[in-house]
This record gives structure tokens, sequence and C-alpha cells, in this order.
């Protein structure tokens, strides 16, 4: 007993990063604690008295475990196209209030939701390779065996996947005040009824994203929207909701939470460049936001569903 006792110990010592591979792996919170769970029950039953590097070794077991979910995942995935075109993965929100100059450093290198996106567009192999290796620098040899090929067919999975991420993701301003400085014009034209302040501070190429879930229909659906005039339009006819909503942040950047009645209606994540907006991430889903924890943090008792930072990225 005392054994298993000091073997929890150590891996709660872990948790926060297994937790933050987990989640880049798969984008959802809630399989991300199924893998760290998995984690340690290979721990349990594992022995790891040769084990120099513990957490590297659970690192590479959480990364393995999530390859399987990812592959699993993809083999038995029904959606459309349509359905991944509008699909926004879950959002880790903490409360804006509370950020202090030590966690804007931290909450820069948070993963964006925007990167997320473009992450499920890759092989489960690219993926593990890219996540592990460049924002975990776990070395490549360490990693071929999890894949299944050799170091330097390991190294061109990352090398690709990197090459699609980097293209496919604007670099955001890392500087929280200006992004504030965005969101809260956008959310003050919105309130206001304003069009044309709306268009002043969208991109001409910004991109919405909005994840409602599959059973929503109408104008309320899932959709992906392109262009400032489009986007623009779309937030007028919601403007009435702008009123519930308030600056969190969002996966390390300054988003929106939007609460009605205590029962959360919408996480929206932004992306901003040069002052202006270019992408917008909305989850809308009832199932899946009910499932996050948002009530509490409307309320100002509980600063993230997950209790710790989502990481880092690479």
């Amino acid at each position: 007993m005392v054994e298993e006792e000091l073997l929890a110990e150590r891996f709660e010592e872990h948790r926060g990063q297994l937790r933050a591979v987990a989640y880049r792996m798969l984008g959802s919170l809630s399989e991300a604690e199924d893998a760290v769970q998995e984690a340690w029950l290979r721990l349990s039953r594992s022995d790891t008295s040769d084990v120099q590097n513990l957490g590297g070794w659970l690192t590479t077991v959480t990364g393995r475990v999530c390859l399987d979910m990812l592959r699993s995942r993809r083999t038995r995935r029904e959606e459309s196209m349509d359905a991944y075109e509008t699909f926004v993965p879950d959002p880790v929100v903490r409360s804006l209030d509370r950020v202090d100059p030590e966690q804007e450093v931290l909450q820069a290198d948070a993963v964006g939701l925007a990167l997320l996106v473009v992450m499920e567009t890759l092989e489960p192999a690219e993926r593990l390779a890219f996540v592990l290796h460049d924002m975990f620098a776990v070395p490549f040899d360490d990693l071929a065996p999890i894949v299944d090929r050799s170091t330097a067919a390991t190294r061109q999975l990352a090398s690709r996947a990197r090459r699609r991420v980097q293209g496919a993701v604007p670099a955001s301003d890392p500087d929280l005040a200006r992004q504030r400085q965005a969101v809260d014009a956008f959310l003050a034209a919105s309130r206001g009824g304003d069009f044309q302040a709306l268009l002043s501070v969208l991109d001409p190429e910004v991109v919405l994203r909005a994840d409602a879930g599959a059973l929503a229909v109408g104008a309320a659906a899932s959709k992906q929207v392109r262009g400032r005039q489009s986007v623009a339009e779309g937030a007028f006819m919601f403007r009435q909701l702008s009123q519930y909503a308030r600056p969190v942040l969002v996966n390390g950047s300054v988003g929106l939470l939007t609460v009605v009645d205590g029962t959360p209606v919408s996480v929206t994540g932004f992306t901003v460049v040069d002052g202006k907006i270019t992408a917008m991430h909305i989850l809308s889903d009832p199932e899946r936001l009910a499932r996050l924890g948002l009530v509490a943090l409307d309320d100002d008792r509980s600063p993230s569903p997950t209790g710790d930072s989502p990481g880092t990225q690479g």
C-alpha cells in the first residue's frame, strides 16, 4: 500500500504535463482526462524500477494512448466534411480579471484554438510527432517505436506536420492588452448595433467557425463564414446576446464567455493580428458547454475547468 501511495504521488507530480500533452493530441478535455487516467493504469501495472525519467516515460505512454484514441476516432468517425469544417475543439477558459504579469507570460504560450483546428487535419502519427517533439521536446528516437517508423521517418512526420501548421495558422498578437482592445471594440460595436464599427475591427479576410452541435438548425446551426461583411452580418444578427458576454481568457487569448440566466450559451476565441480580428472560433454546442464548468467560472469562483494551465506551445 505504501509503494502504491508513493507511486500515486509521483504520478500526480506529472499530471499537469500529461493533461497538456493529451489535450494537444485530442482537442478534447474529457478525452484528455481519459487518456491521463489510462496512463495511470498502465503505470500501476508496470515495473518502472529501471525507469530513470518517469516524466518522460509517462509522456510517451500518454502519447501512445492518445495515438490509439485518434486512430479509433478516425476509424469510427461518420461526420461529413461539413462537420469538420465547423468543428471547434474544447476551449480552456479562465478568468481574465485574475491575470497578473507573470501569468500573462505563461498564457502567451498557450495553445490556441486556431492551432488545434489545424491539427485536426493531421494524420494521427503526424500529430503525435509534432506535439511530442515540437511542443514537449521528446527525442525522435523515443517517438519512433510509438509510430512504428524509423527515427528518420518520424522526423519527416514532424516536419510535414510543422509545414502544414505554420502555413495555416497566423501569428496572433501576443499582447493581451492589444487583444483586449480589439475584442472590446467588437463587443461594443455589437452591443451598440454599429455595423460600420463591426466592419472596422474585422480583417477583410476574417474567418468565423461556429460549432453549435448536431441538433442546432436555422441561423443558429454550425457554420463557417468568410469575409468581413458576412461575419459582421452574423454578429449583427445575434447582437441581442452580446449584453450577456464578458471577456475571459480562451486558450490563453482574450475571448468572450456568454451566459444567459445561468446557462452557458457560447465561448468565443479570437485571433487578433495588427489590431484586427482575423479569426473567430465559437463553441455553442449546449452539451459540450455543459461539461466545461463554465457556470462556476461565470460566478467567479473557479478559474478553470481543468485546474491547470494548458501548457506551452512549440
